[in-house]
């Protein structure tokens, strides 16, 4: 693939036949030459085999990684960060490397390691299912959700212009962020917004069962995310968890405070704040940044 190709031209090799693998290869599929996979679950192949999702298939990535222009790491953090200390030996050539991690800082540092025959850049895709693994796969997740991509110091233009063209075909936004500006923001975004689902899942009484109604469901929502998976991103980025969990108990500490002043003006006033500051988070979460 040149420089500023189409990836309509490339030979797109993923590692990884999960919920974000298996979602991605369904949207690339139509618009890259060729669509590679591996996976070490036997399971997840023989699926995506039935679903004709890729051209070629195999446990070994070494059998799928020669000849690829772009490699998309589509595993949990700690197994992106496996993959990219055998990505040398395992490929011969010099791809634009892609990662599809929930967190960027661990991910972004081992990438600068890689050798220079090897252009890579770091990407998270903003959206997901409660449901793992490749029967819940759809292209259509990424139908505009933001694409966060950060590029390393030595990232080229091939690269980001490859992530942009990938960010566009499958429909989601492209936006472009420091690493660390990354796992600090989605601490507060995604991550302890699912440690909220699990403790408030843990802290009603099961007896309420019978009066749980859609405000339950959507605020508990993401507890039924696949806890190893997530176990994987929360270790990821701990220190962010904690600063973010830090200002989430200020604000239901003043909440608490208030209520049991029964101050109804201020308690008023600081619901009609988070109602703008709602809105606000909704609406900014929207636009996308040129490479």
């Amino acid at each position: 693939m040149d420089n500023f190709g189409s990836i309509s031209k490339a030979r797109v090799a993923i590692l990884g036949m999960g919920l974000m693998g298996g979602s991605l290869a369904l949207a690339l599929r139509d618009h890259v030459r060729e669509l590679r996979a591996a996976d070490p679950d036997l399971a997840a192949l023989e699926l995506a085999h039935q679903l004709g999702l890729v051209h070629r298939l195999s446990v070994d990535p070494s059998e799928v990684l020669p000849g690829s222009d772009i490699v998309i790491l589509a595993a949990p953090v700690h197994a992106i960060l496996e993959l990219i200390k055998l990505l040398p030996d395992l490929h011969p050539g010099s791809p634009i490397v892609l990662d599809l991690g929930s967190t960027k800082t661990q991910i972004c540092r081992a990438m600068e390691g890689l050798p220079e025959r090897f252009d890579p850049i770091g990407g998270h895709p903003m959206c997901g299912k409660e449901t793992s693994g490749l029967r819940s796969a759809e292209a259509v997740i990424f139908k505009g959700a933001t694409f966060a991509f950060s590029a390393l110091g030595r990232t080229s233009q091939r690269a980001s212009g490859t992530a942009y063209q990938i960010a566009r075909v499958i429909g989601a936004i492209p936006v472009w962020i420091d690493p660390e500006v990354h796992d600090r923001w989605v601490a507060a975004t995604s991550h302890v917004p699912y440690l909220l689902a699990n403790a408030l899942s843990l802290a009603t009484p099961i007896e309420a069962a019978r009066l749980v109604g859609p405000g339950f469901h959507s605020t508990s929502r993401l507890a039924a995310s696949f806890a190893p998976m997530m176990l994987d991103v929360l270790v990821s980025n701990q220190e962010n968890i904690h600063q973010a969990l830090r200002r989430f108990r200020a604000e239901l500490d003043i909440i608490e405070s208030t209520l049991d002043q029964e101050d109804h003006a201020f308690l008023e006033e600081v619901l009609a704040r988070s109602t703008e500051r709602h809105a606000e988070l909704v609406v900014s979460s929207q636009g996308s940044v040129e490479p």
